[in-house]
């Protein structure tokens, strides 16, 4: 491979996309004058997960402040009942599995009391499986109910499943807001707490707060400093760091922290550290408090795939210096980790898991020989056998590995059978091309076919692209409403950032095995198909770029990279290559930062928009990007101003955001994160990596970021030798989860072994 034409950092050279003065590199690095990497400052490291909620996402663009996620403008559900209707429906049935799931447990102990009886048992349990002397088949055998094997046909469920990807908003009682505002008040907490408290924790919310403070916990943004200042005011000498309700919130607060980070579960282990951290006296005791009041759930997925000991008496009792012979069933053992989880996260796994398994179960086995020896390619070929033998199918590739679901859906549809496409989002869709639909539009009943009478959506094989961005809540949903016998076929590009919600839905179906796997054989194609590949790999390897299709601009500070990438969208890209400053989309690491999002969008609103921000700080014109719900981002422009909100035009789409959710749902959108374009493209990309964003980058990042592009990639490149070592080095941050083991030990290895015969 050959560099690409220019100068060394900071020597005057030509434009290297539209010919004017500027400099670049090839696209590795490179060394030679101005090689160091700038010094970081103070803040302006990438935003962290919470001011992502705002922006779709989560991962490493990160932040320091809290954000609603939430959005108006709900959609209409089924045909039989309302949104509203079937959102208390699934809500109804959501509690009443969960107080199911508590009525099996033991009563609960007295706040800060000393642990006995079932929580003793429990400690001691934990103790015994962590430190190895225990078998792991024996712990917390009644800590959870009994998960049944997925029936090889399921029952009509009773309600459309069709929970809103908007939930209509919570009107929130004046008496009740009063009520806590009392208490907020007695207790030092900021009154502008108030509505927010009684919208988390309902009618009784001021009596709920009485009785255990740090019930404020429950609420986005607040910390465990502020709730245990508030604990102090309220009960005075009573309030201590052993208290029982302490420990319940600090554990489920632990957790829904580790849910914004894509965690569904943690292991006990690192949720005691957390809580040693956290000034709890005793983490232990803790732990065992909040399992037996039921703020949390314990599992230890696997049991039965790791197997016990023949005699585990003979075992407990053996010379512990005695060597176990090879083989024998009572040597070491793999540790199977102790799980903790939140209901909502849990009930989703396992649903989830339980509807793969009945798709997998149910499905009818047939042959399209005369479809598969239609496809265009061998590997649509090779996806329509697979999707015709089995009821799940999971499909890996890039952006021209697309055209192969879509086959597969056009050549079910020539079968006579109820085929539809469904996409991540609006791009996506877009890019499918006519009859696709979006996974909010279809769960919502807004697109596709509708539902059957008995609730399920009226399909015969779903293929849902851009998988990678499912998180467990939607999937389970999706997977809830697919019939008997339905084929789904998930598909995806597996190198890309993966889902803003809680999970990696698509990541361990992958791990499990437990269906085909069709790879693609169809390559990205270009300069910007072999660089993108490269780094799937771990290589940040040089391309010949004839076209310009990827351009490389060395900065030696961020306020240069503001500069030029300006510059970029304005005037060079036009120009050069041919894509308006309209279709071009910058995407940068975080939102905070010398060029973040807010500087980057600040700079390009001057060039493009300079208007004052009369409407909530946006103008009709303005480029903005639309938190329709956690993790889905959409693109689009400001239309205009109404008494109700702001109309914007979303890629065709008219939305009316409320004007008390403009704060929390708009951003500017001439510039964003990574993880907010991820199942997104555009005709010209310009990725900015200042100096300050070095500890961001990683090769998840890189890959989708630099994969957004369709003809044209510019690189504002300020971290150096940063950028290949993030490449080779620095894989995606693990999340612990679930599905992986609940799908292993409800889809046996022979299902396995024939799914792939």
């Amino acid at each position: 491979m050959t560099a690409l034409p220019g100068a060394s950092p900071g020597t005057p050279a030509e434009d290297p996309v539209s010919g004017h003065s500027a400099t670049e590199e090839p696209v590795s690095g490179g060394s030679g004058p101005g090689s160091s990497v700038p010094a970081e400052e103070d803040g302006a490291a990438p935003d962290r997960v919470s001011d992502d909620a705002a922006g779709g996402e989560a991962g490493a663009d990160s932040s320091g402040e809290e954000a609603g996620g939430g959005a108006g403008g709900g959609s209409t559900g089924g045909a039989e009942l309302t949104e509203a209707q079937a959102e208390l429906a699934a809500q109804r049935e959501l509690r009443s599995r969960i107080e199911q799931r508590k009525a099996e447990k033991s009563a609960p102990i007295a706040a800060g009391g000393k642990l006995s009886g079932t929580a003793a048992d429990l400690l001691a349990a934990v103790r015994a499986v962590e430190s190895g002397t225990k078998p792991s088949g024996t712990f917390f055998e009644a800590s959870a109910a009994p998960r049944k094997p997925a029936p090889t046909s399921v029952a009509a469920p009773d309600r459309p499943r069709v929970p809103a990807p908007e939930p209509a908003r919570q009107q929130v009682d004046p008496g009740t807001v009063s009520a806590v505002l009392e208490v907020l008040v007695s207790g030092g907490a900021p009154e502008g707490l108030a509505a927010r408290v009684a919208g988390v924790l309902g009618e009784q919310a001021a009596d709920a707060l009485r009785e255990d403070p740090w019930r404020l916990l429950a609420v986005p943004g607040v910390q465990p400093e502020q709730a245990d200042g508030f604990a102090r005011a309220l009960l005075g000498a009573e309030c201590r760091p052993d208290d029982g309700r302490r420990a319940a919130a600090l554990v489920a607060w632990l957790l829904e922290r580790a849910a914004l980070r894509g965690h569904t579960a943690l292991e006990s282990g690192a949720v005691r550290s957390a809580l040693a951290g956290r000034s709890v006296p005793d983490p232990d005791e803790a732990v065992q408090q909040a399992v037996a009041e039921g703020a949390v759930l314990v599992f230890q997925d696997g049991v039965d795939a790791v197997g016990e000991p023949e005699d585990a008496g003979e075992a407990e009792g053996a010379d512990e210096h005695e060597a176990p012979e090879a083989g024998d069933a009572a040597g070491p053992q793999e540790r199977v980790p102790v799980l903790l989880g939140l209901d909502r996260y849990a009930l989703a796994e396992e649903s989830l898991a339980d509807g793969l398994a009945r798709l997998v179960k149910t499905v009818q086995p047939a042959s399209w020989e005369d479809a598969a020896g239609a496809a265009g390619t061998p590997s649509a070929a090779e996806l329509i056998r697979a999707a015709a033998g089995h009821g799940l199918v999971a499909h890996t590739g890039g952006e021209a590995a697309r055209a192969e679901p879509a086959a597969l859906v056009e050549a079910a549809r020539g079968l006579g059978l109820r085929a539809v496409a469904a996409a991540h989002g609006e791009n996506g869709r877009r890019r499918l091309g006519t009859g696709a639909v979006t996974v909010q539009g279809l769960l919502a009943g807004t697109e596709g076919p509708g539902r059957d009478e008995d609730g399920t959506l009226a399909v015969d094989l779903l293929a849902v692209l851009d998988a990678p961005q499912l998180d467990v809540e939607t999937a389970a949903v999706l997977v809830e409403s697919l019939p008997d016998g339905c084929r789904l076929v998930l598909s995806g590009d597996p190198g890309v950032l993966w889902s803003a919600g809680a999970g990696r839905v698509f990541a361990d179906v992958l791990a499990a095995r437990v269906c085909p796997v069709v790879a693609s054989r169809t390559p990205d194609p270009g300069p910007l198909g072999e660089l993108v590949s490269g780094i799937g790999i771990g290589e940040l390897t040089r391309v010949e770029a004839p076209g310009k299709e990827v351009v490389i601009i060395p900065v030696r500070d961020a306020g240069e990279a503001v500069h030029r990438t300006v510059q970029l969208v304005a005037d060079s890209v036009p120009r050069a290559i041919g894509v308006p400053s309209a279709e071009t989309q910058v995407i940068t690491v975080g939102h905070g930062g010398s060029a973040g999002t807010r500087a980057l969008n600040a700079a390009l609103k001057e060039r493009f928009n300079p208007s004052p921000g009369r409407f909530g700080g946006f103008d009709p014109a303005d480029r903005v990007a639309y938190a329709a719900a956690p993790g889905r981002t959409l693109t689009g422009t400001v239309v205009s101003a109404e008494a109700e909100g702001l109309r914007i035009d979303c890629e065709g789409t008219a939305v009316l955001v409320p004007k008390e959710l403009v704060e929390s749902t708009l951003r500017h959108g001439w510039a964003i994160t990574a993880h907010q374009a991820a199942g997104m493209r555009w005709p010209a990309v310009v990725v900015v990596l200042p100096g300050d964003a070095a500890q961001g980058l990683s090769r998840p990042w890189v890959y989708t970021a630099f994969s957004r592009g369709e003809r044209h990639l510019s690189v504002v490149h300020g971290v150096e030798q940063v950028l290949p070592h993030a490449v080779a080095e620095i894989p995606s941050e693990d999340r612990t989860t679930r599905l992986r083991p609940l799908l292993e030990s409800l889809l046996a290895p022979r299902d396995a072994e024939a799914a792939h015969a």
